[in-house]
């Protein structure tokens, strides 16, 4: 994704109530964001938003929570919600390394759509399905663990299918 400078950027993300501009300190403690305990599911690598924004929508009775790395990108996303009243709805601006500080065994389901495919040998450990980043998950995941990933790089694929069955993923 080309990331193009916005301007204002950090102050239309600094005044969204979607916004989560301190998500450590909620570590363990999401119910009171989001003032329920239903289940919650996260997107890493959220982009625009148009897959987390539509299924939130969808889905009153899940808490979604968006989590894009870079200001540029997650602006979108929040000003697509500028009208929009979507109380199952919150956005991260973060580093997915961080996942574990944001997130104590409180996560059903991550998605993981169109991610980086990192298609040099030496970044793979960037990749989103690798080793490193499963062993993060386990940490966040409350019990059964569901990694949903689309994705259209065949070399990402055949890396997820090794790394996820691997890691003891079906």
């Amino acid at each position: 994704m080309r990331l193009k400078n916005v301007k204002n950027a950090s102050k239309i993300i600094n005044e969204s109530s979607y916004m989560i501009l301190e998500p450590n300190f909620y570590k363990g403690k999401w119910n009171v964001v989001f003032k329920n305990s239903n289940p919650i599911s996260i997107e890493i690598g959220m982009g625009k938003g148009d897959f987390i924004i539509e299924m939130a929508k969808r889905n009153p009775k899940i808490n979604y929570i968006g989590i894009e790395m870079y200001d540029s990108v997650i602006v979108r996303a929040v000003q697509k919600l500028e009208k929009e009243n979507i109380p199952n709805l919150r956005l991260i601006r973060m580093d997915a390394n961080n996942i574990n500080d944001v997130f104590d065994k409180e996560v059903d389901v991550i998605y993981l759509n169109f991610s980086d495919p990192w298609p040099k040998k030496r970044h793979a450990k960037r990749r989103l399905t690798s080793h490193e980043f499963l062993e993060k998950y386990d940490l966040v995941f409350k019990k059964t663990k569901t990694i949903i990933q689309k994705t259209d790089n065949i070399y990402l694929f055949a890396f997820s299918v090794e790394s996820l069955s691997t890691y003891g993923y079906t």
